[in-house]
């Protein structure tokens, strides 16, 4: 394979439990408490907790009942995604000045490539310090940074010493890094692959390591390349500063569950038309339509059909979704439906080499 860039300098910033942050920041009273920003505790779900809150086990995406159990005195925020987007643009604009090639991820982390930096400062670990200092004496908020060599490890490193901290990984301790890491660190591992993972002997990135790039993809498929690449610090992966996305989505909870297919169609045709907005929005159009289903119990449920041309129109997304609804009866009341479309046009094929090379690096850090 061609030789992996050796000279870069790649920034994670993640905010630190931003939309609760925000939430603190704006009303003093809320400083110090637990905050849950949702629905609130009968019907909603928790988006972000504040870290007081996630002392009592509180995490995003738990339902605000589980929630409040955990913690009796937790106060719900209801989300302000308005304010959250306009502080998130001034988080940008000074990312911006210190590199054009700034790669936002979501409204609180992005990746930047701070290989040329516009204040030519050479250590990219002053770089995010100075960075994550601005953010909070400009805005009043605390972010956290991982730098590394590349995307894939800054990403991981930035998660180390939250809250308000950082973590570098350099070049000549890549490698240890990795084989100390525990294997569900590696992004991409998800649970079930942890589980199987386990069974195979795999606990962290020194046994991941050990494995033959034949046996992973042999257990794991396609992934089993990425394995193979990423445990030994190949992850030529750019910043790029116009992300594309892999999907469009709108999902919708519910008051009351629904359990009449008739009143989830009429909720759906609402969602498609919302769905068919963003995308001309966008223009953007897909061939794969998702129907997205959580059940009153909190269980999910996803149907998925790829047409062999490009969709953008709300009666066509709809047609889909109709059919994917009546594909097997809903097994309980519906609290929230969504539609996605993925498959875009907007995609470019890419393939990975099959056998990465690893080499050792040399720069400032």
């Amino acid at each position: 394979m061609e030789q992996p860039p050796s000279d870069r300098k790649i920034i994670h910033v993640d905010m630190d439990a931003f939309y609760a942050s925000v939430e603190q920041l704006d009303n003093p009273e809320l400083r110090g408490k637990p905050v849950a920003v949702g629905g609130g505790e009968k019907r909603g779900v928790v988006s972000a907790a504040s870290y007081e809150a996630r002392k009592y086990g509180v995490k995003s995406a738990m339902s605000g009942y589980l929630a409040k159990k955990k913690c009796p005195h937790l106060i719900f925020v209801k989300p302000r995604f308005d304010r959250y987007k306009e502080l998130s643009q001034k988080i940008r604009k000074i990312f911006l000045e210190y590199t054009e090639l700034v790669e936002p991820l979501s409204l609180d982390e992005a990746y930047l490539d701070v290989t040329n930096n516009k204040k030519g400062i050479p250590s990219a670990s002053l770089v995010a310090k100075e960075i994550r200092q601005r953010i909070k004496e400009e805005i009043g908020l605390n972010a956290s940074a991982g730098i590394s060599i590349n995307k894939f490890i800054a990403k991981v490193a930035s998660d180390y010493n939250k809250p308000n901290g950082q973590k570098t990984v350099p070049p000549e301790e890549v490698e240890s890094f990795l084989e100390a890491l525990d294997i569900r660190k590696f992004y991409g591992v998800g649970k079930v692959t942890a589980e199987k993972m386990y069974q195979l002997g795999i606990f962290s990135g020194k046994e991941l390591k050990l494995k033959s790039i034949e046996y992973l993809n042999e257990h794991f498929g396609k992934s089993g390349s990425y394995y193979y690449q990423v445990v030994r610090g190949v992850h030529n992966s750019e910043v790029k500063p116009h992300r594309i996305p892999k999907s469009v989505g709108t999902e919708h909870t519910f008051f009351e569950n629904l359990s009449s297919e008739v009143f989830m169609l009429e909720k759906l045709e609402k969602i498609a038309h919302e769905l068919e907005r963003r995308l001309k929005k966008s223009k953007i159009a897909g061939k794969t339509v998702t129907l997205k289903i959580k059940y009153s119990d909190f269980a999910q449920q996803t149907r998925s059909r790829t047409l062999p041309y490009y969709i953008a129109d709300k009666s066509m997304i709809f047609d889909t979704v109709k059919e994917l609804l009546y594909q097997e009866k809903p097994q309980n009341s519906v609290r929230l439906l969504g539609i996605s479309l993925s498959n875009l046009n907007t995609e470019k094929k890419t393939t990975l080499p099959e056998k990465p090379l690893s080499v050792q690096l040399q720069f400032d850090f």
